[in-house]
Order: structure tokens, then C-alpha cells, then sequence
């Protein structure tokens, strides 16, 4: 079975799975954004870009907890550590975020229905958290647990 590049973080844990927990938890996020903006939609139907970003906000968080613990193995900071960790993690997700919210926005000025909105959100969220993990490992998560 093929590994990922090896370090104290990811040793004996086997690319499949690893591909299957990121691919379980950008699920899982994607169910928690577009919930959110289910939620602003549904006290106004015409709220479309307050409704994305409040999405992308908890898809954001979900993601970020279940990332750092399951799949990068990083170990719980200080505050401020965690803070620019954090902040790393949402930097390398600005160019991801724009593909989502253009896949999205599109599908939705395209068709009008919330459906196919969806459905581009779906498809900018795929492509986007296949960059984001690539990202996330070079630039986010560097450092072997345990080191500081």
C-alpha cells in the first residue's frame, strides 16, 4: 500500500486511510456549510451571499477541528499557537473558498434553484479540499507532534 510522504505525524497510518477520513470529513463539512446556509436562506430566501458566508465560516471550524486531530495529528496549542495555526489554515483556504463560492454562485445565477446551487457548491467544495489538503500539508501542519 502506498504512504504519503512519512513523519511522526502520519507513520503507520496508510494513504487509503487517510483518504478516507479527509474525504469523510470534507463531507461532513460540506453537510455543516450548506446546513448553515440552509438556515440563512430559510429566514430569507434572497440572503445568498450572507448565506455563504456563514457557511463557509462553520464549514471552516468543522473542518479545521477534524483535520487537525484526525489527519494531521497536531497536537493542542496555547491559544496563541493555535491562533496562527488558526490563521494558517484559513490562508491556505482564501484561493480554495474562491473556487467553491464561483462554482456555487454560478450554478445558482445560472439555473435560479437552490438545488443546482447546491450542486456547485458540492462540486467548488470537491476540488476545493483536494487543494486545501495538498496546502494544508506543505504549509499548515509542518511540524512532527510533539515538536515546537
Amino acid at each position: 500500500m502506498r504512504r504519503l510522504k512519512s513523519n511522526k505525524k502520519t507513520e503507520g497510518v496508510s494513504t487509503s486511510t487517510l483518504v478516507i477520513r479527509y474525504a469523510s470529513f470534507a463531507f461532513i463539512a460540506t453537510l455543516a456549510n450548506l446546513g448553515a446556509q440552509r438556515g440563512v436562506l430559510w429566514l430569507n430566501d434572497l440572503w445568498f451571499f450572507p448565506a455563504m458566508f456563514t457557511g463557509t465560516a462553520v464549514g471552516l471550524v468543522v473542518k479545521y477541528v477534524l483535520d487537525k486531530r484526525w489527519i494531521f495529528y497536531d497536537a493542542i496549542k496555547p491559544a496563541q499557537q493555535e491562533a496562527q495555526t488558526f490563521a494558517r489554515y484559513t490562508a491556505t483556504g482564501i484561493i480554495t473558498t474562491l473556487i467553491f463560492w464561483g462554482s456555487e454562485s454560478a450554478f445558482w445565477f445560472i439555473w435560479q434553484t437552490h438545488a443546482m446551487r447546491e450542486l456547485g457548491a458540492v462540486i467548488g467544495l470537491t476540488i476545493g479540499y483536494v487543494m486545501k489538503f495538498n496546502l494544508d500539508r506543505l504549509l499548515v501542519f509542518t511540524k512532527p507532534a510533539g515538536r515546537e
